[in-house]
């Protein structure tokens, strides 16, 4: 387990003002119902996040689709974008040199 997922498990979400919730699993093939939730919850399409407050609605709503989507609190949500933003990040070029080591 790594410190990302340890993190996520020991977080109560109840605790967070806000909820960052991401459709991982495609809508095709599921129920009705659970469509018209990520619907209602303005989900539509794969690998996307929305802000939600953190409602009892909301939770009863997360409750009835959890195998689709991945929730996070607002601390979880910014680490994930810094290390995401870190591996993107511009970096210096090689500079190689292939010509023969100068003999001493």
């Amino acid at each position: 387990m790594n410190a990302f997922k340890a993190y996520k498990a020991c977080v109560p979400i109840a605790w967070s003002p806000n909820l960052y919730i991401s459709l991982v699993r495609g809508i095709p093939g599921t129920r009705r119902l659970h469509r018209r939730t990520l619907e209602a919850l303005r989900l539509r399409k794969c690998n996307r996040t929305v802000m939600r407050w953190n409602t009892p609605t909301v939770r009863g709503m997360l409750q009835q689709v959890k195998r689709l989507v991945v929730i996070e609190t607002e601390e979880m949500y910014k680490a994930r974008r810094q290390k995401d933003a870190n591996h993107c990040a511009l970096r210096p070029p090689l500079v190689i040199s292939h010509l023969p080591a100068p003999a001493k």
